[in-house]
């Protein structure tokens, strides 16, 4: 086979070569008999329920690319959802959930809770939110779809919402059983509106009419660089909900406020993280034009060194954000496909430097969890610096589905069509936009452009 010269291919070429690359993490790394999706693509890994919610999101785009028959991720699809529906539930020893809801981290063989890890509140609206794009896209008149789309919503209908405020008007991030809930909430902007958008809109069992005020009530305006921005440092915050739901042209009270929209948000958070690394305030390795972009990830492991002259403190798996930290020289260069539909220039330039500038790092086009050039020809490290070993799920499965939305917008439109978001949306106070039209027929057996 010949060897592909990245430099001659046209955008719409590498960005395929990337998204494949991304979208074969999941068959590479499932259980076929339950649907159960790794964390991570590193040995014994467990599942995480938000990489399945990312999976059953991405099936339909490999359908439509042809990466999958159509027949293979029903396959897939349904035996996840089987699996979610007799999975035990309770507040004990041995079960995978509890009033819906299902804890981070499952066992891949028995899809039991492993690592005494949290019941979570937002990990399972990125799980139900998958669902929903199963169901919303697999809408033949077959029996196994049907079945993806009663599983779907039976599933969706289940969880608790209310429940998971406890005795405060915001959602609690987390329940254990011994210990009950977690001792925070939500506080400032981040990743959660789509868990919003759900718990609002359940038919059986919402969160209270007043829990979205609540948390946007703790939001943080800044001008950073020049930019109006709602601050969350790592890009991961302004990416994560964009996947299902298009927030362009619609505002809720905030936004109306600020004149801005959640859209155009992430567009300036987006050029934030650039400036940021041309500012470059720690002398990182690397860090300017090309290449920026801090967020949530794998990084070098807890030590001290010295950058620039200056001690500076190394760390493991973080949410790096931008500009307030933390900081310490790893970038996640999986965020510029994640933020392709706010920004495609600055982030297919940052595509072909990494690509000619840093070849190691991308694995057969497929991108790691984070690298940090600063590092690069020190003792243990290699001439590009530290580089993640193995794949993260959460950032391939963000890679396939922001490429998609910037290509043919597939996923949004699939979410268009669900009465579910549009409702929790108008409850939370959206307006405007694609939500003054008609719902429009899920795009589930259309032509890719």
């Amino acid at each position: 086979m010949l060897k592909v010269d990245p430099a001659a291919l046209s955008d719409d070429e590498l960005l395929d070569r990337y998204q494949r690359a991304a979208f074969s993490y999941f068959l590479d790394n499932v259980n076929p008999e339950n649907g159960l999706v790794a964390d991570t693509s590193r040995p014994n890994s467990p599942a995480s329920i938000a990489v399945v919610g990312f999976a059953l999101s991405c099936y339909p785009i490999g359908v439509e690319r042809g990466w999958v028959t159509r027949e293979a991720a029903v396959r897939l699809t349904l035996a996840a959802l089987r699996f979610f529906s007799t999975s035990p539930q309770g507040s004990g020893e041995g079960v995978a959930g509890h009033k819906g809801f299902y804890y981070h981290f499952l066992d891949m063989r028995t899809g039991l809770r492993v690592w005494r890890c949290e019941l979570s509140m937002v990990d399972t609206a990125l799980l139900i939110a998958g669902m929903l794009v199963a169901g919303a896209y697999f809408c033949g008149d077959t029996d196994e779809e049907a079945e993806i789309r009663q599983l779907a919503e039976a599933l969706y209908r289940r969880v608790d919402w209310r429940w998971a405020q406890g005795s405060s008007p915001t959602l609690r991030q987390g329940w254990k059983p011994k210990s009950g809930f977690l001792h925070y909430g939500w506080e400032g902007y981040n990743e959660a509106i789509i868990l919003y958008v759900l718990s609002m809109a359940a038919p059986d069992k919402p969160t209270s009419d007043n829990s979205y005020a609540g948390w946007t009530a703790t939001y943080q305006w800044e001008n950073i660089y020049g930019y109006d921005v709602l601050y969350g440092g790592p890009l991961f915050m302004h990416q994560f909900s964009h996947a299902w739901i298009d927030f362009a042209g619609i505002r809720d009270a905030f936004m109306r406020e600020k004149n801005s929209d959640y859209f155009e948000n992430s567009r300036r958070a987006t050029y934030l993280h650039r400036d940021y690394a041309r500012h470059n305030p720690y002398g990182f390795g690397g860090y300017g034009e090309n290449l920026w972009g801090l967020s949530a990830g794998d990084g070098p492991g807890r030590f001290r060194a010295r950058v620039e002259r200056r001690p500076h403190r190394f760390s493991g798996y973080a949410a790096r954000g931008a500009p307030f930290g933390p900081d310490d020289g790893t970038i996640a260069p999986w965020s510029y496909p994640a933020s392709l539909p706010f920004a495609p220039d600055i982030c297919m330039a940052a595509l072909r430097h990494l690509k000619d500038r840093y070849p190691e790092v991308i694995d057969n086009f497929r991108l790691p969890s984070g690298f940090n050039p600063t590092l690069a020809n020190r003792r243990k490290f290699g001439r590009n610096g530290w580089i993640s070993e193995g794949h993260f799920g959460l950032d391939q499965g963000i890679v396939v589905m922001m490429t998609e939305n910037h290509r043919s917008r597939l996923i949004w439109e699939l979410m268009r069509s669900n009465q579910h978001i549009r409702r929790g949306l108008q409850k939370a106070g959206f307006t405007g936009g694609w939500l003054s039209q008609p719902a429009s027929a899920a795009p589930g057996d259309r032509d890719v452009a």
